[in-house]
């Protein structure tokens, strides 16, 4: 699953970090946590900034799926650049089932490299550097590991993202109740529909198809998720701003808008910065108190039915 958004600041990294560790809590499942976006603030969030420094330095990152391509060696990354259970010893147990593949900043340079880069028949070339990341969770058992895998896309749909995208069964749009995600958010969806998805069905038809296992004729969207909304004393509950274009996204979207809406909170960016899930933080004011830890765990139940279903 794809947690994605041209839009930077909606809450992807939140979402992509409590979708993955409520499915390891709540639901007892092996998640693999996949890094896309090279400012790579979700790997510290997982890793902590000294073993995520470790990683880089290790070359155990996402980035190194895509280099092969770029220097035009043969062998690709085997799952070692996983990095199992960075949370057990912060988070207790809860946490033992889930696994992340970080990245570097360095993945912003492999994103213009891998543009300029073409061997061969070009259509054949258009396919292969955007089917990467396919071909290495097929050919190192990754697959098999995890029941699910969820990619963390940066703020924009050039062919690192457009990776995430082919190796994805369905993608999740994070927005906040504002004008402008009013218009960005149908514009994605057709995105995702005419210029990706359709790109790589015309590729695929001269380029090596994906196994069966993990092609779907269409990468789907699951829902949207309403984000940092923020609280007032009014009626609604929300300020006059968010109220007005929540009523709007809900015309739009009907069922695809999912609820709970996440409200904005300091507790949410506390837990963040130690690393932490707010369902570890339900006995403090700024996160029990606004009921956070419930908002996510009750989200993460109704996207994991939506996602098993596709």
């Amino acid at each position: 699953i794809s947690i994605i958004n041209f839009k930077g600041g909606v809450g992807k990294i939140t979402l992509a970090f409590h979708l993955g560790t409520g499915l390891t809590r709540y639901h007892e499942k092996k998640v693999l946590l996949i890094d896309m976006d090279h400012q790579s603030s979700l790997s510290v969030v997982c890793l902590g900034a000294q073993q995520w420094q470790r990683a880089v330095e290790q070359r155990r990152t996402i980035d190194e799926v895509f280099k092969p391509f770029i220097e035009q060696d043969s062998g690709r990354p085997n799952r070692s650049i996983t990095i199992e259970a960075p949370m057990k010893t912060k988070c207790w147990k809860h946490y033992d089932n889930l696994d992340i593949a970080p990245a570097s900043l360095h993945l912003d340079d492999i994103e213009i490299e891998l543009t300029a880069s073409h061997h061969g028949n070009p259509i054949r070339s258009e396919w292969d550097k955007r089917t990467l990341l396919c071909h290495w969770i097929e050919e190192a058992g990754i697959d098999s590991l995890y029941d699910y895998i969820i990619f963390d896309c940066p703020p924009a749909t050039k062919i690192v993202s457009q990776n995430a995208i082919a190796a994805s069964h369905g993608y999740i749009i994070p927005v906040v109740p504002e004008a402008v995600m009013e218009r960005r958010a149908p514009h994605l969806r057709e995105m995702m529909r005419a210029r990706i998805d359709n790109r790589l069905k015309l590729l695929a038809e001269m380029g090596e198809s994906r196994s069966r296992k993990m092609h779907v004729p269409d990468t789907e969207l699951v829902g949207l998720v309403i984000t940092r909304i923020q609280s007032s004393g009014g009626h609604s509950g929300y300020t006059n701003d968010h109220t007005q274009h929540l009523s709007s996204l809900k015309r739009t979207w009907e069922k695809k808008l999912m609820t709970p809406y996440i409200r904005q909170g300091t507790g949410l960016s506390q837990a963040l910065a130690d690393g932490v899930p707010v369902y570890e933080r339900g006995n403090t004011q700024n996160v029990g108190g606004r009921r956070l830890h419930e908002q996510f765990r009750k989200l993460t139940r109704k996207l994991k039915r939506r996602i098993d279903s596709l």
